[in-house]
C-alpha cells in the first residue's frame, strides 16, 4: 500500500510539473531584432509561466517610410497598481529614450493596438524574482492600410504615398483620443481622383460636425481642418478600378496634444509637463478670441532640445507661433533650448502654437500664459489723456464698463469707438517719479465680469508731459505671468490699417493737443505788447 501510494504521489507531481503550473525558471536569453514585414513574438515559455528575473528586448524595424502596427493576442502579467514588478513597455522608436515611451502595462487587460510614428518600435518585457504568470503573445505588421490610432499625434496617408495609390483599395482608420478630448485632423497634401459627388475615389471623415455627405472629399482641394464631436474620428479612403493620384497625407492631434482656447486669458503646457514630453509628436494649441482682440503669449518656462550646433537654428524639437489658425499663417517666432523669448502678440484675434518633436532627446517642455489684448490708441498732451478703443474689440460691452480711475470717468461712444478724454487733475490721476522722470499715471479698467464672475482687466496708463509720450501696461493678472510678473508689460497697440481708417472718418472726434499753440500764442502776444510799450516810451 505504501508503494502504491508513493507511485500515485510521484505521478501526480509529474502531471503537475507538465502542466501550465510548471515552476518558472530563472532568467533566460530572449528578444532580438524583428525585420520581416510582419511576424509574431511572445514571452519566454508562453503559454506556460514566464521565467523569473528576465528582461527581453525586441526591436521591430521595417522599411524606411513605413509604420508598425502592434497588436496583442493574449496578455497575463503579475498585477501591480504602478506595474512596478513584472511589466511590458512599448516604445515609439528606440527604448533608450524615455520620450519614446508609449506606455507600461501589467495585469490581465491587454494593451490597445499601437501604431508607430516611424519605422521603428521597441518592446521590453521585465519580470522580477517573485510571482510568474502566463505572459503575452503579440503580432506586428508594416504599412497598415487603416487601423486604430491611439497616440497623442501622428500621420496617416494613402497607401504608397507620395507615389500614386493603387486601385481597388479601401482603408479604415479609427483615431481614438485618450479621455474625453476631441480629435483634430489637418490635411497637408491632397490629390484624389475628382468626380461629381466624389463617387469614384474619395476620403470620408465620419464623426465630425455637419452632414455626412459634406465630409466626402476628392479632387485637388485640401479638406478643411476637422474636429471630432466626441473622442473618436473615423477616416475612410476608397479607390475604384482605374485612375488614381498622389493620394493624401494628414496629421492628427488628440488628447492634451490639441486644444482650442476661447477664454480671454489662460494657461497651458506641453504633454506630461514638467516631465519629459514624448518624441515624434506634433501638437496644436489654438487661441481664438472675439474679433478685435489681439493674442499676447508669455512663455513662462522652456526646456526643449538645444538648437543645431552647426547652424544654431531650431532644426530638431521646437515651439512655433503662427499669426492665425493654421501653419499657413505668418510665423511669429520659433524657439528651442532653454532661453525664454520675449512676449509675442498676434496681429489678429487668432494664434496657433505648434510643438514639434523628433525621434530622440526630450526635455521638460514648456509652460505658456496668454491674454487677450485690447488694441488701444493712447496719447497725451501737457494737460490730459486721450484714449481711443474700437467698440468692436470690446463687443458686447457697454461704455460704462470702460473707465479711467473710477466708474465716474466712463468712456463715451464716438462713432464706432469708445473714447476717454480726462484732465490730469481728474479720474484718479497722480504724478509720480519713474527712473528720475516725472510721469502722470492713471489706471484704465475694462470690466468683463459676467454671471457673478468678476473679471476686470487693468492697464496702467502713463504720460511723460514734457515729451507728450503715452503708453499702456498690463497690471491685472500679473500673478500668473511667472517671470514677467515683476514688471508691467507694454501693451499699447498701434491701430491697424482698418482701425486707423475708422479713427480718421468724418464725425469722429480725435483730441488734439492745443497747449503748445496756446503757449506760442501767449509768447507772441507778450512780444508784441513789449514792442508797443518800448515804442510808446520812446515817443514820450
Amino acid at each position: 500500500m505504501l508503494a502504491e501510494l508513493g507511485a500515485c504521489l510521484l505521478l501526480a507531481v509529474l502531471l503537475l510539473n507538465s502542466g501550465p503550473g510548471t515552476q518558472a525558471m530563472e532568467g533566460v536569453k530572449c528578444g532580438g531584432v524583428l525585420s520581416a514585414p510582419s511576424g509574431n513574438f511572445s514571452s519566454p515559455n508562453f503559454p506556460s509561466l514566464y521565467p523569473y528575473n528576465t528582461e527581453c528586448s525586441w526591436l521591430i524595424v521595417v522599411a524606411e517610410g513605413s509604420s508598425v502596427l502592434l497588436t496583442f493576442h493574449a496578455f497575463d502579467l503579475e498585477y501591480h497598481d504602478t506595474c512596478g514588478f513584472d511589466f511590458l513597455e512599448i516604445y515609439n522608436g528606440a527604448s533608450g529614450d524615455k520620450g519614446n515611451l508609449l506606455g507600461r502595462f501589467c495585469g490581465q487587460v491587454p494593451p490597445p493596438p499601437f501604431t508607430s510614428s516611424w519605422h521603428v518600435m521597441s518592446v521590453i518585457f521585465h519580470s522580477d524574482k517573485h510571482v510568474a504568470s502566463r505572459g503575452f503573445s503579440a503580432g506586428y505588421q508594416k504599412d497598415v492600410c487603416g487601423g486604430v490610432l491611439t497616440g497623442l499625434s501622428g500621420v496617416l496617408s494613402s497607401p504608397e504615398y507620395p507615389n500614386n495609390y493603387p486601385n481597388n483599395v479601401e482603408c479604415h482608420w479609427l483615431i481614438r483620443a485618450s479621455g474625453p478630448a476631441a480629435v483634430k485632423l489637418v490635411f497637408m497634401d491632397f490629390q484624389v481622383e475628382g468626380s461629381d459627388g466624389c463617387t469614384y475615389d474619395y476620403v470620408a471623415v465620419l464623426g465630425a460636425p455637419g452632414p455626412a455627405r459634406g465630409h466626402h472629399y476628392c479632387g485637388r482641394t485640401r479638406p478643411p481642418t476637422l474636429v471630432s464631436l466626441g473622442h473618436e474620428l473615423q477616416v475612410v479612403f476608397k479607390s475604384d478600378f482605374n485612375i488614381g493620384g498622389r493620394g493624401f497625407k494628414a496629421h492628427y492631434f488628440s488628447g492634451e496634444c490639441q486644444e482650442v482656447f476661447t477664454a480671454v486669458r489662460g494657461n497651458f503646457s506641453s504633454p506630461q509637463y514638467p516631465g519629459s514630453y514624448p518624441n515624434n509628436i506634433r501638437c496644436h494649441w489654438t487661441i481664438r478670441l472675439p474679433p478685435g482682440y489681439r493674442v499676447k503669449i508669455f512663455i513662462l518656462d522652456l526646456g526643449l532640445e538645444e538648437p543645431n550646433s552647426l547652424t544654431r537654428t531650431c532644426d530638431f524639437d521646437h515651439l512655433a507661433a503662427f499669426d492665425g489658425a493654421s501653419e499657413d499663417a505668418q510665423l511669429l517666432g520659433k524657439w528651442c533650448g532653454h532661453h525664454l523669448p520675449p512676449p509675442v502678440t498676434s496681429h489678429h484675434n487668432q494664434l496657433l502654437l505648434l510643438l514639434h518633436t523628433d525621434r530622440s532627446t526630450s526635455g521638460r517642455g514648456f509652460s505658456v500664459a496668454y491674454i487677450g489684448v485690447v488694441p488701444m490708441n493712447v496719447s497725451c498732451s501737457r494737460t490730459d489723456f486721450q484714449i481711443l478703443i474700437s467698440a468692436q474689440a470690446l463687443a458686447p460691452l457697454e461704455r460704462t464698463k470702460v473707465y479711467l480711475g473710477s466708474r465716474s470717468c466712463a468712456a463715451q461712444e464716438v462713432g464706432s469707438n469708445f473714447r476717454i478724454q480726462a484732465r490730469f487733475d481728474t479720474c484718479g490721476t497722480e504724478s509720480q517719479r519713474r527712473n528720475n522722470t516725472s510721469v502722470i499715471v492713471s489706471v484704465l479698467y475694462i470690466d468683463f465680469s459676467a454671471a457673478g464672475h468678476e473679471d476686470i482687466h487693468e492697464y496702467e496708463v502713463r504720460c511723460e508731459p514734457r515729451r507728450k509720450e503715452a503708453s499702456a501696461h498690463l497690471l491685472s493678472g500679473s500673478h500668473w505671468l511667472g517671470p514677467y510678473a515683476a514688471t508691467a508689460e507694454h501693451l499699447q497697440e498701434a491701430p491697424s490699417g482698418d482701425e486707423a481708417e475708422v479713427l480718421e472718418r468724418p464725425g469722429t472726434v480725435v483730441a488734439q493737443d492745443t497747449s503748445d499753440i496756446v503757449f506760442l500764442g501767449l509768447c507772441i502776444l507778450a512780444g508784441v505788447l513789449m514792442i508797443i510799450a518800448i515804442v510808446v516810451l520812446m515817443l514820450l
